[in-house]
């Protein structure tokens, strides 16, 4: 049985050198750069990795949250999402399962303006919290490297 990247074009490719951490990223009809900062040794000509990771989640918790609004009338008028990410002493996460060593966590801060209720306000925060990217972050991920057999 064939797999998914064998039936399909891949939707995201990255190019990228072995001289610098400079890549080129192709999503669709989109291009996109990104680097390390100059602090890291790149030179700064797009956001790093952990940048675009947060910004897919920030996007989709926005999306959701605008979409669940237009949907049922909310009085909506903007949304913010500020997102950090760092990494932290498994110790120190009360919530968290895991107690040993080090794990990673992103904050996310959402500002919703508009002449919201408060019980319409704890909705919209309700459902940022199930934007798929949201969901896909704090499920099981299988991510399947291979080599690729593709003529170059």
């Amino acid at each position: 049985m064939a797999t998914q990247t064998e039936k399909e074009a891949p939707h995201v490719v990255v190019h990228g050198g072995a001289d610098t951490f400079k890549q080129e990223i192709v999503a669709g009809k989109h291009h996109l750069v990104a680097d390390e900062p100059i602090s890291a040794g790149g030179g700064d000509a797009g956001p790093d990795p952990y940048d675009y990771l947060l910004a897919a989640l920030g996007v989709c918790t926005s999306m959701t949250i605008g979409f669940y609004a237009r949907r049922n009338h909310m009085p909506l008028e903007k949304i913010t999402v500020s997102l950090w990410h760092s990494r932290i002493h498994a110790r120190d996460c009360e919530e968290c399962e895991t107690k040993e060593g080090m794990l990673d966590r992103i904050d996310v801060e959402v500002q919703l303006t508009g002449s919201l209720s408060a019980e319409q306000h704890a909705k919209l925060m309700d459902v940022a919290a199930k934007c798929p990217v949201h969901r896909t972050l704090t499920s099981e991920i299988n991510i399947r490297l291979r080599a690729s057999e593709r003529p170059v």
